[in-house]
């Protein structure tokens, strides 16, 4: 099966973070956050990769095509403008072959969850798409998908409702899986009143003509929308799906010692006397100085720090 990774999107609201790179390059333990979910899918047999990206970002190319060690293939293809997920997915469609998931690069679940979708996809009789879903407060109800549910079958989805509009509490999260049904549909929409070719418009299409779209219920998922969100994701990976330390740089002064979790990039310099742990992640680039404290921080590639200095629950830039 395909996947189609939307990793175009700017970041406006994670800046000043996403000021030199796109929220799809920012790092979640030595790796672009869109590789950690592109990892999730490959650890589930997917070897075909779209990549919509946007042409103002060479970094991802170039990344992808000399750095990553991901063990699949990668088409690029740009979206000149940002006219909503459904433009997005709509410049990826002359390389969609068959049934394909769709994913944004910006949220992440386990393992387990992609393959609990993979195996509904195979069921009998086979659907013609599949949501996953999640339980929302009212502060996200407002801000994403929000489907109708008939046991698993989604009867309606309303994209962005006000609560009053909002037929749940159960909200979309943006990964799917789609017959090639859905591109038919997606051709035929038209701009929404905030000018965006929206998504939910071909899945609702799909839901009523066609019919067999599934819903299954995840019980979590991190995603990328602000800063604290890329502390967040950090401290979880060097928490839960890292070895206890990984040490690239060469470049540690004397008598500085390390305390699970860290991942230190190469290329990151760090001064004498210093304690580094637990739970820190440094981009290469970074610069600390002597005798600094970090635990439970993230420090970007352009971060730099002084003398001294004892951080704790912090992401530098």
């Amino acid at each position: 099966m395909q996947a189609v990774i939307l990793a175009a999107g700017r970041g406006t609201r994670l800046h000043p973070i996403t000021a030199d790179r796109t929220k799809a390059m920012c790092p979640v333990v030595g790796k672009p956050i869109v590789e950690r979910v592109m990892d999730t899918l490959v650890a589930n047999g997917v070897r075909d990769f779209i990549l919509v990206v946007s042409p103002d970002d060479p970094e991802i190319i170039h990344y992808f095509r000399n750095q990553s060690q991901i063990k699949a293939q990668i088409q690029f293809v740009e979206q000149t403008e940002q006219l909503g997920m459904g433009h997005a997915l709509l410049q990826a469609t002359p390389y969609i072959e068959d049934d394909f998931i769709l994913s944004s690069c910006d949220t992440l679940v386990g393992q387990s969850a992609i393959k609990r979708m993979l195996t509904m996809w195979v069921g009998y009789p086979p659907p013609n798409g599949i949501l996953a879903l999640l339980r929302v407060g009212p502060d996200e109800l407002t801000r994403m998908g929000v489907v109708e549910l008939n046991e698993d079958r989604i009867v309606r989805i309303v994209e962005k409702p006000t609560l009053e509009e909002a037929p749940s509490d159960i909200g979309s999260v943006p990964i799917y899986m789609f017959t090639y049904k859905l591109v038919d549909y997606l051709n035929a929409i038209k701009p929404s009143s905030r000018g965006e070719y929206e998504l939910q418009d071909a899945i609702q299409d799909l839901i009523e003509i066609d019919g067999d779209v599934l819903g299954l219920m995840l019980p979590d998922r991190i995603d990328l929308t602000h800063k604290a969100d890329l502390l967040r994701l950090n401290l979880h990976y060097l928490k839960n799906e890292i070895s206890k330390k990984e040490i690239k740089s060469q470049n540690i002064g004397s008598g500085t010692i390390f305390i699970s979790h860290v991942w230190i990039d190469s290329g990151v310099v760090i001064g004498s006397g210093c304690t580094i742990g637990p739970n820190v992640f440094i981009e290469n680039g970074a610069i600390i100085g002597d005798r600094v404290k970090l635990e439970n921080c993230v420090v970007l590639r352009s971060g730099q720090i002084i003398d001294d200095s004892e951080i704790s629950h912090q992401i530098i830039w």
